[in-house]
């Protein structure tokens, strides 16, 4: 079937969820952070993921805002870094994520295709708008889905449904991509034909499902609508 609609998650996917870290480690008088940056980073993420799937198993859902602050609060305790300016700094860097290199070229060939193009993500509107805005994908996006809609994250299939909601056409039109194996295996079982940008060359995910095709940057989604 015909891929009418492009969807993409945004942290990871669309936008370098690495950065902040990286970049403020490279700024004066950062040496501890320059020493153990990657691994603040990794936690960073690995706890604001973890604690989405908690919430939304508790059913004790809170934005992804203050869960992204949650998260970093611990890595930096993991990482023995106890500084509320350079909590303020990596939250500032982290509100506007910069896209990957190839994020803009390929949003652009995707409008030339004259397909729908749309971000769904865990990020709650007040990052998703400064991110979006500062790395100038605006232009090619038909619009940004947020899970506060749905008040909880994913992989729950009625996020998944905001898209249905907001393009009415058939899952099997609707092309998701995202950096996260199991939020990709999350949107086949859903019923999207689904692209896993696995960017790190990560083992796949044994669960429910399985996306129907790995890549290791945007590029190659090209050549799929």
């Amino acid at each position: 079937m015909t891929i009418t609609t492009c969807i993409f998650d945004a942290y990871g996917t669309l936008f370098d969820v690495d950065a902040a870290a990286r970049e403020v480690a490279k700024q004066p008088g950062q040496a501890q952070l320059a020493a153990v940056w990657g691994t603040l980073s990794k936690d960073w993420r690995a706890k604001q993921l973890e604690y989405t799937w908690l919430r939304a198993i508790g059913g004790r859902h809170i934005p992804f805002w203050q869960v992204t602050q949650d998260a970093l609060d611990w890595a930096m305790e993991n990482n023995g870094l106890r500084d509320n300016a350079l909590r303020a700094k990596l939250l500032a860097v982290y509100k506007e994520c910069p896209a990957f290199p190839e994020v803009v070229s390929t949003l652009k060939a995707l409008r030339e295709k004259d397909v729908n193009i749309a971000i769904l993500s865990n990020g709650s509107p007040d990052m998703l708008v400064p991110a979006v805005r500062s790395s100038g994908i605006g232009q090619y996006l038909d619009d940004v889905l947020s899970v506060e809609d749905a008040q909880i994250y994913k992989p729950h299939a009625s996020v998944y449904d905001l898209v249905w909601d907001r393009f009415d056409v058939p899952q099997a039109q609707v092309l998701f991509a995202s950096s996260n194996g199991w939020d990709a295996a999350g949107a086949a079982g859903y019923g999207f034909a689904t692209v896993w940008v696995n960017r790190a060359g990560a083992p796949q995910d044994r669960l429910w499902a399985a996306p129907h095709r790995t890549i290791k940057s945007l590029k190659p989604l090209l050549d799929l609508v």
